[in-house]
């Protein structure tokens, strides 16, 4: 019975691990291997915005607004031959002139008061 004891032991028992030395590649600071992981494009170029034109606007009461009715025209604080604003997040960042394409409106771009550069 004792030597089927030793023999369970001896079997049950698993190998040790060995330990080895692992040498490790000394790195230089700032050196670069590999293509970049970004194109030449910069990300930001690829983020879509919502950009606004502003035609202008008019001031009214409360009590105006909801006694307007269907074609009433409201005046705004623009003149036809004044620019309309291009506007970002709130923020003009162009100014153009409304034309028409085919069916739609579009702007035709005529003054960058910001300069549009990263």
């Amino acid at each position: 019975m004792s030597q089927m004891i030793e023999t369970l032991l001896h079997e049950s028992t698993p190998p040790r691990p060995r330990a080895r030395s692992i040498a490790f590649e000394e790195l230089v600071a700032g050196a670069v291997d590999g293509p970049p992981l970004l194109a030449d494009t910069h990300p930001l170029l690829g983020v879509k915005v919502q950009l606004q034109v502003r035609v202008g606007s008019a001031s009214m009461t409360v009590g105006e607004l909801l006694a307007a009715r269907e074609n009433q025209v409201l005046a705004l604080d623009r003149g036809v031959d004044q620019p309309v604003d291009l506007v970002l997040d709130g923020r003009t960042v162009a100014r153009g002139q409304l034309v028409a394409v085919d069916d739609c409106f579009a702007v035709r771009i005529t003054e960058l008061p910001v300069p549009l550069k990263l």
